[in-house]
């Protein structure tokens, strides 16, 4: 099978995809108002703002491990469409719900996220042979294509990975084989949080606007390491690096 990037119909964006409904106001989910809502706006009244039974206050949880492809964010910004698509949000009816600030924050720490939950509070064990077959692999590339809002997490932007594909996986699944994962259909790297609802307006200009930016390329990029990576929150603010893995 010859190579070349993963396409849509072989990843499983449009099936995951936020419903927006004609006349409707787009709310924030539960999952959002738990976990990010409390990191970008912790005045709100819908925040969630305890849940022991999932172990999150004000957003913030016990260290989970994952391992992660970090996203340059040099490349990522000098791509054909990166100026473009945030000139459109900041111009838009959305711009003043936009956490703005979460960008510079989190510009180092960009990541689509492989394997999560590889442990909770403990460095993770990783099984025989895993390092040894991440240092066979090859420098992931993969192309940024397109803006994504699903049906968890209503409230946060993604955008959306189409790594390289030369067999029956892609480059980012042939990682989650190599821990015992079952392939991954969405790989997405979070971008844009929202501070609150959107009145129907306001949702029906997201909705096209992600019409727009289903399919354009953002950036092509090439991941040369993967990090195992702790975090105590889901925007992985307050995070450490804990092993590098160099591919190739």
């Amino acid at each position: 099978m010859p190579g070349g990037y993963a396409t849509a119909a072989e990843l499983g964006y449009a099936a995951a995809a936020t419903r927006f409904e004609p006349g409707a106001p787009l709310k924030l989910d539960e999952s959002y108002r738990r976990a990010h809502l409390p990191l970008v706006a912790p005045g709100h009244p819908d925040i969630i703002a305890a849940d022991a039974g999932r172990g999150y206050a004000m957003g913030r949880h016990d260290e989970i491990v994952s391992l992660v492809a970090p996203i340059d964010a040099d490349a990522l910004e000098a791509g054909p469409g990166w100026r473009d698509c945030l000139a459109e949000l900041h111009a838009s009816p959305l711009a003043a719900k936009i956490a703005w600030d979460i960008l510079p924050a989190r510009r180092g720490k960009l990541h689509v996220t492989l394997c999560g939950t590889l442990s909770r509070g403990v460095d993770p064990v990783l099984a025989e042979g895993i390092e040894a077959a991440l240092c066979k692999m090859e420098p992931i590339r993969a192309e940024v294509r397109g803006v994504f809002s699903g049906t968890v997490n209503v409230g946060r932007l993604y955008l959306k990975l189409h790594p390289w594909r030369s067999g029956q996986a892609d480059a980012f699944q042939s990682v989650q084989a190599a821990f015992g994962r079952p392939p991954g259909a969405l790989h997405l790297l979070g971008l844009i949080n929202l501070t609150d609802h959107l009145d129907p307006e306001e949702a029906a200009w997201l909705a096209a606007f992600l019409a727009r930016w289903d399919e354009r390329l953002i950036a092509r990029i090439v991941v040369g390491e993967l990090w195992l990576l702790g975090a105590r929150d889901d925007l992985v603010l307050d995070s450490r690096l804990l092993r590098r893995f160099p591919l190739g």
